[in-house]
């Protein structure tokens, strides 16, 4: 009985220390991250970016919005101006529920925040951004940021943010593109 108390006090102390220096190492990583990627389209940048500007359009290239189909939505404002929020709410895990709302716009980027509520609360905020690189070729960047508040910050180190994230814009630029060049 001794030795099964002492196995356990040890044990114990091992998973205090434990915790210990994952919070004390929390400390030293960074709340911040980002993801951007780029596509370079063969058509006139207005064209791209008059696309990319209307929110609707983003499940026709959106990975997101393919994972789940018959997932609901809504609409608030009017789309391709700040303040249009598009709303979607769905069972798959890896959808969730959630808003994006136009925050600002130029002529060549629009701004959005992405507020997800389920399965967790989070708010992020991404971008699309076109720039003419000939009169026929346009270069699309399409970016996204968040922070993670300490001690969660931990869990940067297990989620690469930069390849979840990342393929995902990388895939849906690729249908971006598929849709807007001609065959």
């Amino acid at each position: 009985m001794r030795q099964v108390k002492r196995f356990l006090s040890y044990f114990l102390f091992l998973v205090v220390c434990l915790v210990a220096i994952a919070l004390l190492g929390a400390v030293f990583i960074p709340k911040e991250y980002s993801v951007e990627r780029t596509i370079t389209i063969k058509q006139p940048q207005n064209q791209v970016y008059q696309y990319v500007r209307q929110l609707k359009n983003q499940d026709t290239y959106s990975v997101w919005a393919s994972i789940d189909p018959g997932m609901q939505k809504s609409f608030t404002g009017i789309d391709g101006q700040v303040g249009f929020i598009a709303a979607w709410e769905s069972d798959h895990p890896e959808v969730g529920k959630g808003e994006q709302e136009i925050t600002a716009i130029s002529d060549t980027r629009i701004d959005y925040e992405l507020r997800f509520l389920e399965p967790f609360a989070s708010s992020s905020a991404a971008y699309m951004e076109v720039n003419a690189l000939t009169q026929n070729q346009a270069r699309v960047r399409w970016g996204f940021s968040g922070h993670m508040d300490y001690p969660m910050n931990l869990l940067l180190i297990l989620m690469d943010m930069e390849a979840m994230i990342g393929d995902d814009f990388e895939h849906g630029l690729k249908n971006l593109k598929d849709i807007l060049e001609p065959v």
